[in-house]
Formats: C-alpha cells, sequence, structure tokens
C-alpha cells in the first residue's frame, strides 16, 4: 500500500511538472516571443507531450518564422492524429503551397497534387471554411492552365466565399480580376467590399489597384482620405502623406 502511494506520488509531481512547463510555453507563445516558446514546446516533445496542442504551436511557430517546411512537417503529424480535421488539411496544405514558392518551380511541381488535395479536403470537411476557400481561389488563380489552373474554377470558389462572407467573395472575384488585368472588374468588386466590410483591408485593396496598376494616384489619394475618415486611424495618415510626396501630390 506505501509503495502505491508513492508511485501515485510521483506520478502526480510529473503530470504537474509538465502542465507547469505547457502552461510556461503557452504564455511564451501568447505573449510572442516564439524562439523561447519553441524551446518550451521542443522539450514537451522530448518528454512525450507529441498532442495536438503542442504539435500545433511548434507548426505555427515555425510557419511566422516562414520555415514553412518545418511547419508542414508538424501539422502533416497533427493530420495523422485527426485525419477528418479541416483545419490540419488547410495548414498541411497551405504550407506546402508556401514552401512550394520557396524553392525552384521545378521541384516545386512534385508538391502540387499534395497542395489541392489538402485544399480541397478542408473545404469538403468544412462547408463554411473561409481560408480553404481563399486558399484555392488564389491556388487555382496563380496555378499555370498546363497544371490545372484555372480561373473558372477560382470564380467558383469565390463564389462559394460570396456565400459564406460577402467582403471575402467580392475581394476574391476581385482578387481574381486583377491578376487577369481586369481593372475595372476589379475596381467594381473592390468597391462592394469597401461598402460592404468597411474596413482598412477593403479601402487599401481599392487604394493599391489605383496606385499600383492603374496608376491613378489621385484616386488612391482619395480613398485613403475617405479611410481616414470613416476609421480614424492615424495609421492611414502616414499613407495619406506617403502618397501625396512619393506622387507629386502635394498640393492636393
Amino acid at each position: 500500500m506505501k509503495n502505491a502511494i508513492v508511485i501515485l506520488t510521483l506520478l502526480i509531481g510529473v503530470v504537474c511538472c509538465g502542465q507547469d512547463a505547457f502552461a510556461k510555453a503557452e504564455s511564451l507563445f501568447n505573449s510572442k516571443d516564439y524562439p523561447a516558446a519553441k524551446v518550451q514546446f521542443e522539450a514537451l516533445m522530448k518528454q512525450g507531450y507529441q498532442n495536438e496542442i503542442v504539435l500545433r504551436r511548434l507548426g505555427d511557430i515555425e510557419a511566422l518564422a516562414k520555415r514553412y517546411e518545418n511547419a508542414s512537417n508538424y501539422y502533416e503529424k497533427l493530420l495523422q492524429l485527426d485525419p477528418k480535421n479541416a483545419d490540419y488539411h488547410f495548414l498541411y496544405g497551405g504550407t506546402l503551397g508556401l514552401y512550394a514558392q520557396q524553392i525552384s518551380k521545378l521541384d516545386a511541381l512534385s508538391y502540387i497534387d499534395d497542395i489541392k488535395s489538402h485544399l480541397k479536403s478542408a473545404a469538403n470537411l468544412d462547408p463554411s471554411h473561409i481560408e480553404a476557400r481563399w486558399a484555392l481561389v488564389q491556388f487555382y488563380c496563380e496555378l499555370p492552365g498546363i497544371l490545372g489552373g484555372s480561373l473558372r474554377t477560382s470564380r467558383q470558389y469565390a463564389d462559394e466565399l460570396l456565400e459564406l462572407s460577402p467582403v471575402d467573395g467580392y475581394l476574391a472575384h476581385g482578387y481574381i480580376a486583377e491578376y487577369d488585368k481586369e481593372y475595372k472588374d476589379a475596381e467594381a468588386h473592390y468597391k462592394k467590399a469597401v461598402l460592404t466590410g468597411g474596413s482598412m483591408t477593403t479601402y487599401k485593396k481599392l487604394a493599391d489597384l489605383y496606385e499600383y496598376k492603374t496608376k491613378e494616384y489621385l484616386k488612391a489619394l482619395v480613398i485613403y482620405q475617405e479611410a481616414y475618415a470613416s476609421l480614424k486611424d492615424d495609421a492611414i495618415l502616414d499613407q495619406i502623406a506617403r502618397v501625396k510626396t512619393e506622387h507629386d501630390l502635394v498640393g492636393d
């Protein structure tokens, strides 16, 4: 009986130490001290804590540091633990896609099928998964037609976004039109996004279109001014000043 109590006491001590170590790692992660958090989570891994939260945190830390190959390895392990999890399919497929952009085009070819498969799995497993549909919009838009790229398919996912989140749908359609150099269509979609969402993201997409694609600098300035009037964000004043200076609109 005494031996059993001693063993139980030791086990409780190990569990408590593990909980304390996890709490410390989580605290570091939440405070964005990612290098220190990584050390703590890796120590937990060595101690046998290869659960979903630890794997997810390590994957996220690697992704934030743009070490996408390392991130994909952690997310793949997550998938092995829960193959029906839409988020894990998205994370794995998405980081494979980002890693493919870091390597040669020839080497990237071998990842296309896996990227497509996992992003589509995420969308199919979760009919309301906005991020997966955004990734598919970009994937089919940017992939050459000879490799399966299709603006038509990209627009289909943008239509699905319209149903889930109108502002995302308008932004997605604007993105496709801009990629296809249909700038009038892009402008129309981005204007709808501004009216629907009114966020800084929507204003900036429209302003960027004017500034960098159609070279209508005064329109870009006006959009930033409208954004400031609506959002009262002092950071927008920096953009207003920049556009005026860079494009000689100081007197406007």
